[in-house]
């Protein structure tokens, strides 16, 4: 067991550190970054006492070396637009991405994972029917798309649901739903496949022919095993779930991560931009550890193979 989370543990260190190498030279690749900072008009002698003071004139390898020094201090350098430091900007804006993330993937469980059971234990049902029109509905319609629609319905139409901002439950609820979609369609139509397999599978038929309840079968023996793909599918959806924060938070007025991103990248604030992608690569990798543990704990052969 140490040696499989040891491995994980370096393989999670490996992934971010190539974030950091990613997201460090693609800022830099269409040149000098002082042309992102400085307006035209700047003049030669402007621009050079620029580069020194950011550290331009260096080589990328020495500039990367020192980014990478203070990353690991939590020093992502200053925000040019808001003269604060890039990661405490970042961190400030973590909890409510985190709020509406979570709210969409609770939102999806609660509806995909009832669904995907009933449709698998009742094929061809009503219940069947619905899930597989929540998938189709879900898989169908781009965030971007559905977001406006809720708003026009209700917050236009009929206005009974707040169109932007952050504040109680209330704020929420749209966002939520737009975000939720996606990842309610997929998990339903994993879950639902996954168990039917399993239901199908010797030994449950077994567990059958002792006795055992219907009820029994599905929570105690077929839901375990049928879990483990679909936690894989899960791990996956909170990454998505943060990268469409992006696009949702604009939308919604939301102050979370996502929208400073797109903010620092209108502003062509680079350090925020290096800290949002880097934190953001953090969180999702140490689900997916957190994952890891969670299937060895499930399927004990994970464990022998280390």
């Amino acid at each position: 067991m140490a040696a499989f989370i040891a491995g994980r543990v370096l393989y999670a260190l490996g992934v971010v550190f190539g974030v950091s190498v990613a997201v460090f030279f693609l800022v830099r690749i269409g040149g000098d970054p002082s042309a992102l900072f400085l307006p035209p008009e700047t003049s030669v002698a402007e621009i050079a006492r620029f580069r020194t003071l950011m550290g331009f004139d260096r080589p990328l390898l020495v500039q990367y070396w020192d980014f990478i020094t203070d990353a690991l201090q939590g020093d992502f350098g200053r925000s040019l637009r808001y003269q604060q430091p890039a990661m405490q900007l970042v961190l400030e804006r973590v909890p409510a991405t985190l709020e509406l993330s979570g709210a969409a993937l609770l939102l999806s469980l609660v509806i995909a994972v009832p669904l995907a059971i009933l449709g698998a234990v009742h094929r061809g049902s009503i219940f069947d029917r619905l899930g597989l029109l929540v998938s189709l509905f879900g898989q169908s319609f781009p965030a971007f798309w559905l977001a406006i629609m809720l708003i026009l319905l209700f917050s236009e139409v009929w206005p009974v649901l707040p169109p932007s901002g952050r504040g109680g439950l209330r704020n929420l609820v749209l966002p939520a739903t737009a975000l939720a979609a996606y990842s309610t369609a997929i998990i339903t139509r994993l879950l639902r496949s996954s168990l039917i397999e399993v239901l199908s599978s010797d030994y449950v038929r077994t567990a059958r022919g002792k006795g055992l309840s219907e009820t029994a079968i599905v929570y105690g023996h077929a839901l375990r095993n049928a879990a483990i793909p679909t936690l894989t599918v899960i791990g996956l959806q909170v990454g998505a779930l943060l990268g469409g924060a992006v696009i949702t938070e604009e939308i919604f007025a939301y102050p979370g991560i996502g929208r400073l991103a797109i903010q620092s990248i209108t502003n062509r604030d680079f350090t925020v931009v290096q800290a949002f992608v880097v934190l953001t690569a953090v969180l999702i990798v140490s689900i997916n550890l957190t994952l890891d543990l969670v299937y060895a704990a499930l399927d004990p052969r994970l464990r022998r193979r280390h």
